[in-house]
């Protein structure tokens, strides 16, 4: 079983010390806030506990570089649920690495993948050219490999998780998307 408070104590073991960032059990909606006078560490929130949450966030902030570490929700835009066609389409544009990132951690712990439109009561839009994209990032990654923290956080879930420490594309089936 996949427990989230796991996902917190790996995250905080591998980055806590050297980036002052915590990963921290959210409610409604992801947060990433970085320290300031009222805050002594970055604070990385995930949504109601769920652990495919925790994992999307560690996501994004693993691919984040220095300086949008040091912005709320690493400076990125959000327009919530109910996107039009052309807000979903910038947004799946900015998601395809974190979501490419999120199912190669996914694999590290062994937990289920599900690509992530975020846009419910939005303009349908075609999912197919979207998992594509995250797939092919996917191989990108595992060819050109990951970032040092990246990689770090990946290797600590497959040790947590007894999942295979080699990255390889053959271990990802774009037909497996949902």
């Amino acid at each position: 079983m996949h427990q989230y408070q796991d996902l917190i104590t790996i995250f905080n073991n591998c980055f806590f010390e050297k980036y002052n960032t915590q990963l921290v059990k959210g409610t409604d909606e992801p947060l990433y806030l970085p320290a300031d006078e009222n805050r002594p560490h970055n604070a990385l929130f995930f949504a109601h506990g769920f652990f495919a949450s925790a994992l999307h966030e560690c996501s994004h902030w693993l691919i984040a570089g220095e300086s949008r570490r040091k912005q709320v929700d690493f400076g990125y835009w959000y327009v919530p649920d109910g996107r039009t066609a052309s807000q979903q389409e910038l947004f799946q544009s900015v998601e395809v690495k974190p979501q490419a990132m999120e199912w190669i951690l996914s694999m590290a712990a062994g937990s289920p993948f599900r690509v992530s439109i975020d846009n419910l009561n939005g303009t349908e839009s075609d999912t197919s050219a979207f998992k594509l994209a995250v797939y092919q990032q996917v191989k990108t990654y595992c060819e050109q490999g990951l970032s040092a923290r990246a990689e770090l956080f990946r290797r600590a879930l497959c040790h947590f998780y007894g999942s295979t420490l080699i990255l390889k594309i053959e271990d990802f089936d774009l037909a497996t998307l949902n």
